[in-house]
């Protein structure tokens, strides 16, 4: 089980809690790549006060952040905890983008290349060519569907399944947690997501400020793929709360 923060996250921020997670076991730290938030200036933060945990970015848009650009600002990295997550973002022709992409990353770099995919052919592409594939919004029995898929299409390479779910801890972050799903709801290629494993948003998300959720969840997940990431949804973009939501998820 990892950690998802957001890649706009105060880096004295991130500095801080990156050791903290490393302390409460957990296997990594992920942050996603947004035009506010670069994710691996964020994991460059978070390496220098760990040595053990997993650092992961969940995902940059290639058509945003191309791979010369990505392999310059990983050089800080330590390669051998590193997992670079890419997708598609808004390209013409996704498959070919991210297909180039990796290969491109694979090749002159030494972290894990994991693409990012919600639809059946980019899985299969990843499975073909990556080190693992990140999936989002899935409830666990989809998220079965799509690991034995991934598993067939991989055809013996050995290839992780990540799983991104996005995660409130307290009763006054739920809202956010619900404003989140109806976010990506409303986007065609989420909503096709949903549609496709006749599920809603809200149904693929954690409410753990409900007593026993969280574990109850998690132990959904877990069998079915290698990697929970549980992302944080907070109210607040502060110290506090993230410590908080940290603090709960570890008891």
């Amino acid at each position: 089980m990892s950690i998802g923060l957001p890649g706009a996250l105060d880096h004295t921020i991130v500095a801080h809690l990156a050791p903290v997670i490393e302390s409460l076991g957990f296997r990594g730290l992920w942050l996603n790549d947004t035009p506010d938030g670069d994710a691996l200036a964020g994991l460059e933060v978070a390496a220098i006060g760990t040595s053990t945990l997993k650092l992961g970015t969940g995902v940059i848009p290639l058509d945003r952040r191309g791979p010369n650009e990505i392999v310059g600002a990983m050089r800080g990295l330590p390669q051998e905890r590193l997992s670079i997550g890419v997708g598609s973002g808004s390209a013409r022709h996704p498959l070919g983008v991210v297909a180039r992409g990796v290969r491109e990353l694979t090749e002159r770099s030494e972290a894990s290349i994991v693409v990012g995919a919600l639809g059946p052919r980019m899985r299969r592409m990843g499975a073909e060519a990556a080190g693992g594939v990140l999936f989002n919004w899935l409830t666990p029995a989809a998220a079965a569907d799509a690991t034995a898929e991934l598993r067939r299409d991989a055809r013996g390479r050995d290839v992780r399944a990540v799983l991104y779910v996005r995660t409130a801890m307290t009763e006054d972050a739920r809202g956010a947690l619900h404003a989140e799903a109806d976010r990506y709801s409303s986007y065609p290629a989420y909503a096709a997501n949903f549609e496709r494993i006749g599920a809603t948003a809200k149904d693929t998300t954690i409410d753990g400020s409900v007593p026993g959720e969280l574990a109850a969840r998690v132990a959904e997940y877990a069998p079915h793929v290698d990697e929970v990431v549980l992302r944080a949804i907070t109210t607040e973009q502060t110290l506090g709360a993230h410590l908080e939501f940290l603090e709960k998820v570890a008891a």
